[in-house]
């Protein structure tokens, strides 16, 4: 996740220089291309590992319940009429 903040960075970096040197229409248009890029990058990586979050503290759920149960069917004694 570093690594795309870095790399986002230096995009702005780079395009900030651009905007006072003026250097060309040719890199303005690569960098918004790279922005675009690193962008989407960054928005399908943090919403695979908040998916992968979600599953896994619903998967930590139902194993706690899981014990939870076998626990209380362990200690459930029969009932005597």
């Amino acid at each position: 996740m570093l690594l795309w903040v870095f790399v986002l960075f230096g995009l702005g970096l780079a395009a900030f220089i651009d905007s006072i040197f003026n250097f060309g229409d040719i890199f303005r248009q690569v960098n918004s291309v790279m922005f675009l890029l690193v962008s989407v990058g960054l928005l399908v990586r943090t919403t695979t590992l908040k998916k992968r979050g979600r599953l896994e503290n619903s998967q930590e759920r139902i194993e706690k319940l899981e014990r939870d149960i076998k626990s209380m069917a362990n200690q459930r004694q029969p009932l005597d009429f």
